[in-house]
């Protein structure tokens, strides 16, 4: 039984504190913006600890002191003293019609008008919200504190319904207003979101709020950052070590390579997700939790708009400051949406072109994108698929690669017949990116059993198999010859990296012919360039 007790539950602060539950201590990043800036907006991914920094910020501003003990904020504040919190969770108004939500953002003004009263005479949210400021200021004589959490959520799931997205925008602004108008009433206003709407209106109106979520000083106010891991969770990462029979070092090595890999500015400190991290250290396990805990429908919903994508393209693309900023309904892309949610994240900043480099954050998000991308492409099940990716394991485990290959050749012949040419997918696509993404589909699903690199980048290999005793260096061409797939490895050097390796390394070049909609040809050749063996399929 873990002596640790982990936050796995709750996103409450005083939850936390009261129970002892693990907390990593953000204030000290707190008390600095509280005195810095009047408005903030902070854009994270979901599940990265927006909830409980927005929770730790009403505790504070209530002046609850016993919940701060020994943390850093503890030597910063002097006063503790006590102001009027008003506190809304925009989710809960997502999924809801216009006029559903609009009910619901009255009962939540309606919890905080039973303190601070009512004027029956405003009726929309965006007077009584006023209204509510204004008696809260002069019943407690202290300037009000505002925290908004998750903004956007009420407008997520409405970004193609033009009518309903107005009929929400309109609703919405009335209310965000209030905002800006009432600064002279308003100590501090917190702001967290997922992704920026231009139709919101809230950016451009509250031209005097300040957006930390590209600061460097504050990347790692969400999440957990390497240094917070390797000192104040570093017990809990031994026990994590000593439960799972392996080095604290190995535990680092692991939990790195499937929840870290973080970024939000340009000099951005590592950041692992938290809700998977606290998970994987409550359970004694490496489980994709971040995905387990939804994939997100408007994601799904936002790429079928975008037919010709394909996450080949989206692992080393190159971002302007200005691409973060571009409103995802008006993007040519869905760059901005993938990483605004999470799915794609800063691999590291570029001075000289002055461009940021995206990629997939780890191994988490890369097998939870690829199993969404399955489901969303291929009407198969996940029996046949994942018997088929073991059995290809199998064979590169005991280093028959024609046995994997034939595997591969079985599963591809086995989707529907009319795969390519589906409407909602595939009708605007060239066969040959489908093949691309097929195989990045299937051989990122293997990396769940052996050690699998996939072509991210221009000039590597388009599959690096590694086992006990093998590495496979694999290039994929779709209606071309093996001679030119081959000659592109040695070419590109792409099999240099492993050559002192010490296991036996192999080249490959698979051929494709979408006319056959399946592998057609094979070869393996040695290091040396020697025929070990090939497959040519009538």
């Amino acid at each position: 039984m873990s002596r640790f007790k982990y936050p796995v539950d709750t996103d409450q602060f005083q939850r936390i504190r009261e129970d002892g539950k693990v907390y990593v201590d953000k204030t000290g990043m707190m008390y600095s913006l509280v005195n810095k800036y009047q408005y903030v907006f902070l854009a994270r991914p979901r599940r990265f600890g927006k909830s409980l920094l927005c929770n730790t910020f009403k505790a504070y501003f209530q002046g609850q002191k016993e919940l701060f003990e020994g943390l850093k904020i503890m030597d910063l504040e002097k006063e503790w003293k006590t102001y009027p919190v008003l506190h809304f969770t925009m989710s809960g108004l997502k999924n809801l019609k216009v006029s559903e939500a609009k009910t619901k953002l009255g009962n939540f003004i309606a919890d905080y008008e039973r303190l601070y009263g009512r004027n029956t005479e405003e009726e929309t949210p965006g007077a009584r919200f006023r209204g509510l400021i204004h008696r809260a200021c002069e019943k407690t004589g202290e300037r009000v504190v505002v925290i908004l959490d998750e903004y956007d959520a009420p407008v997520m799931r409405l970004l193609y319904d033009t009518k309903q997205l107005e009929e929400m925008r309109m609703m919405l602004r009335e209310f965000y207003q209030v905002l800006k108008d009432e600064g002279a009433y308003l100590k501090f206003v917190f702001i967290t979101g997922v992704t920026k709407f231009s139709q919101m209106s809230i950016f451009s109106e509250l031209n005097n709020l300040n957006q930390i979520s590209m600061i460097d000083e504050y990347s790692g106010l969400c999440g957990i950052t390497q240094e917070e891991l390797n000192t104040a969770l570093r017990p809990c990462v031994e026990e994590y070590a000593s439960n799972l029979e392996i080095t604290t070092d190995e535990a680092y090595t692991l939990l790195k390579a499937k929840y870290e890999g973080y970024h939000f500015a340009r000099k951005s400190q590592d950041i692992y997700a938290p809700f998977s991290l606290m998970r994987a250290l409550n359970n004694n396990t490496t489980d994709n939790f971040w995905f387990e805990s939804g994939t997100s429908a408007s994601l799904i919903e936002h790429l079928k708009h975008f037919p010709n994508f394909n996450p080949l393209d989206f692992d080393g693309v190159e971002l302007s400051l200005e691409d973060f900023n571009v409103p995802c309904e008006n993007a040519s892309t869905p760059v901005p949406m993938l990483y605004q949610s999470g799915y794609l994240t800063i691999d590291y900043y570029n001075k000289e072109d002055d461009v940021f480099v995206l990629h997939f954050p780890n191994y988490e998000v890369r097998q939870g994108m690829v199993y969404s991308l399955t489901n969303y492409l291929m009407d198969i099940s996940d029996w046949d698929r994942n018997a088929t990716i073991l059995a290809m394991a199998r064979a590169l485990k005991r280093g028959d690669l024609s046995s994997a290959l034939t595997e591969l050749r079985s599963y591809i012949a086995s989707l529907p017949y009319d795969i390519i040419t589906r409407k909602e997918w595939m009708a605007k696509k060239k066969k040959e990116a489908f093949y691309k993404l097929l195989m990045y589909v299937v051989f990122s699903l293997l990396n769940s059993k052996v050690d699998t690199e996939v072509k991210s980048v221009l000039g590597r290999a388009d599959v690096v198999i590694k086992t006990k005793n093998d590495i496979y260096v694999l290039e994929l061409k779709v209606d071309d010859t093996v001679d030119n797939a081959l000659s592109q490895i040695d070419s590109k050097g792409y099999a240099i990296p492993y050559e002192a390796d010490g296991r036996q390394l192999t080249k490959c070049g698979v051929t494709i012919s979408s006319e056959a909609r399946n592998i057609v040809y094979w070869r393996a050749v040695d290091n040396e360039g020697k025929v070990i063996d090939e497959q040519e399929y009538e």
